[in-house]
């Protein structure tokens, strides 16, 4: 019997500095995930069926032993791929001396309207920049969306569209607290998740499962709607810096790697209990992430 997640998203770091105020992560700790851990949490995983892993953060290339990470999954046989926010020389320099091993890379940039919310500086443009520094074949541009303009929009379908890499969206998400911080109602986070979309349209073909994601998203975020709750259906398995594994980051159900063989099969195999959240949609969705949010430049097509 195999798990229902073919890949797992792996926390190198229980920390982060860019720390995004929409940030979805929902686990906070000191340091690095050792290799120890790491290399026993490769071994169950392989055990189960899971043949990729991607890493995350924090910061991936903050990592110390970020080379050793990539080659000791390689090594069981799994593909990696890594989702990043590397901007400064150092961190693209580290992502450079493994990139020829990845199986893609995601850089992950925010709209004009999502970095003021978020107090980020990770621009589309410098995230291009990062892409074409490194060797990777299979090369995103991940951009979280928040206040779009159509200028905006013309720009960055330009950016991509002159660089030959891919495109994903996200809407940003925002729990209770950050609405009360910053004087937005729920109908307000949903009204402007539907403008987004609109402007985003008019420069992408967006596919039919972002579409159908926004109304899913919509639904749970809906006070008239009941916020009804529906059970996990991630793809993609999460471990946390410190070796726990859940169905997703926001699982609250959780196996260590250091459980024996049976206990670790029984939590992947057995049927989610934990249900979907408007903070884990995007990630406890049948597909695979990268399918669900990709776009193309409409003028391309």
């Amino acid at each position: 019997m195999s798990t229902h997640s073919p890949t797992a998203l792996i926390s190198t770091a229980g920390h982060c500095r860019v720390a995004c105020g929409f940030c979805f992560r929902a686990d906070r700790a000191h340091g690095f995930l050792d290799t120890a851990t790491y290399t026993r949490t490769l071994s169950r995983l392989k055990e189960m069926g899971v043949e990729g892993v991607c890493l995350t953060g924090g910061e991936p290339t903050h990592h110390p032993q970020l080379r050793q990470l990539v080659r000791l999954a390689r090594q069981f046989g799994m593909s990696v791929s890594m989702v990043t926010s590397a901007r400064a020389a150092a961190e693209v320099g580290t992502l450079s001396t493994v990139a020829h091993l990845l199986a893609n890379v995601t850089v992950s940039a925010d709209s004009q309207g999502a970095m003021l919310l978020g107090r980020t500086t990770r621009t589309a443009a410098t995230g291009i920049d990062t892409l074409r520094a490194i060797s990777t074949q299979t090369k995103i541009l991940h951009v979280t969306c928040w206040s779009l303009s159509d200028s905006e929009c013309r720009d960055l379908a330009d950016l991509v569209s002159e660089a030959g890499v891919e495109v994903q969206f996200s809407p940003v998400v925002l729990d209770e607290r950050a609405l009360r911080r910053d004087g937005k109602s729920v109908q307000d986070c949903l009204v402007q998740q539907h403008l987004d979309a609109d402007v985003l349209g008019r420069c992408f073909n967006l596919s039919e499962r972002y579409r159908e994601y926004l109304g899913e998203l919509r639904d749970l975020q809906s006070p008239t709607t009941g916020g009804e709750r529906w059970l996990c259906r991630s793809a993609t398995a999460y471990v946390s810096a410190d070796g726990y594994v859940r169905r997703c980051p926001y699982g609250q159900a959780s196996v260590s790697v250091h459980a024996p063989r049976a206990e670790i099969r029984q939590f992947l195999t057995a049927p989610a209990q934990d249900r979907v959240t408007p903070d884990c949609a995007a990630i406890c969705r049948p597909s695979s992430v990268s399918d669900e949010r990709s776009a193309s430049c409409a003028a391309q097509t």
